[in-house]
């Protein structure tokens, strides 16, 4: 049986779906001590325990995006806040390639707030 991250994923149509498994992979790739979760009724990763980034699809544009939880923490070029007091996001064009560099780049500063603790971990 397949659980809900699973079903998340293969819910979507291509190219959607793609994206999102590649950029699962690019996020759990990241760091040994990231994990995957289904919080929110979205796929969540974990920082050792501490929530991390989501991957979502933004309802307007529908393109994929990564959430970065304490995005609010660092500035990116490419990070936008749009409505959040917190979270900033990268948006993905599904029909393109990924921006792997990009995305290296923002999710291992994400890190390095937890590591720093500028993010407190339990």
């Amino acid at each position: 049986m397949l659980n809900n991250t699973d079903n998340f994923y293969l819910q979507k149509e291509e190219p959607l779906q793609s994206c999102l498994l590649a950029l699962k992979a690019i996020i759990l790739a990241q760091d040994k001590a990231i994990t995957s979760a289904w919080k929110y009724g979205m796929p969540f990763f974990c920082y050792k325990g501490k929530m991390f980034c989501y991957l979502w699809v933004h309802k307007k544009t529908q393109q994929p995006y990564i959430g970065i939880v304490e995005g609010k923490h660092f500035n990116h070029p490419d990070l936008i806040i749009e409505k959040r007091s917190r979270m900033k996001i990268i948006l993905f064009d599904a029909d393109k390639e990924l921006p792997i560099k990009t995305i290296n780049t923002i999710l291992q500063q994400a890190i390095n707030l937890y590591k720093t603790g500028v993010v407190q971990i339990k």
